[in-house]
């Protein structure tokens, strides 16, 4: 991903021919201030995208962050200052938030799915279930609200799932081609039966994904597995259900939610001074 190019398409997306509110009226000469403030609890995430926005519009624009990716908010704090020419400001704001309350969200989310956890081993992690073009500022945001990353892409590791299996005509079948191709790469095979698992534990697999089992489905399978395989659990992944599910054993639990379903962060920014 490059973050530059990103953050012009989204201005190019909303200026595409300049600003007709902002521009009639003449601004040019104006100093704003403004400070961006938290308007909920929050975990911070893509500050490099919203600054950028700013530095993108005007490179003489300035952002004094008070806290940095990763870092919990409360609300009404003021996490950032920025200044610049105040059309330059006005430009740039809607986008810089997009990009700042999308993350965040997502950080925040996450924060949340990793607290029911926290007295367990398990590690909460994402999938591929990206907004396009974002996904390295969306997994980034995933760490930053303590969860893990699964892999980047189709190109970073073998996941064999359902409709693999199917293609492949059966799971046997689709781990010993892959293998053929990857001898040495670690295999990861979707599994929604005790009979599924035994083939899979027969091929020696290094990772077995739980789809869509129920906590009951799953304690036995935790059992069957005895340890011969890292386990992912996923599927129905609720923040309600997600301690459940890690009590039972499980190394990973991959919730799709936290970056497809993460609601916005609620973020502000207060035009303070104008300098003339």
């Amino acid at each position: 991903m490059n973050l530059q190019s990103l953050i012009e398409l989204a201005l190019k997306e909303d200026m595409p021919n300049g600003d007709m509110t902002t521009d009639p009226l003449e601004l040019e000469a104006k100093i704003g201030i403004a400070k961006l403030i938290a308007k909920q609890d929050l975990v911070l995430s893509g500050s490099s995208a919203f600054e950028g926005t700013f530095i993108s519009v005007d490179s003489k624009s300035k952002v004094i962050w008070k806290k940095k990716d990763g870092e919990d908010i409360k609300k009404d704090f003021q996490i950032a200052e920025i200044t610049g020419s105040l059309p330059s400001l006005l430009k740039a704001e809607r986008t810089a938030l997009n990009f700042l309350g999308h993350l965040s969200g997502i950080a925040t989310t996450t924060s949340n799915f990793t607290k029911e956890v926290a007295e367990t081993s398990t590690l909460i992690i994402d999938t591929r279930k990206t907004v396009p073009g974002l996904r390295e500022l969306e997994k980034a945001a995933v760490l930053h609200g303590g969860g893990g990353n699964h892999r980047m892409s189709l190109s970073d590791g073998i996941l064999i799932k359902e409709n693999h299996i199917r293609a492949a005509g059966s799971i046997t079948l689709a781990v010993q081609k892959v293998r053929e191709k990857w001898k040495k790469a670690p295999v990861e095979v979707e599994v929604t039966s005790q009979e599924e698992i035994a083939e899979a534990l027969k091929l020696k697999v290094e990772r077995l994904l739980f789809d869509n089992m129920t906590n009951e489905e799953m304690a036995k399978a935790v059992i069957q597995v005895a340890g011969k395989a890292i386990i992912e659990a996923s599927g129905n992944m609720t923040l309600d259900r997600v301690k459940s599910v890690a009590k039972l054993g499980v190394n990973f639990i991959s919730v799709g939610s936290i970056t497809h379903s993460a609601p916005s962060a609620d973020l502000s920014l207060l035009f303070e001074k104008l300098h003339y």
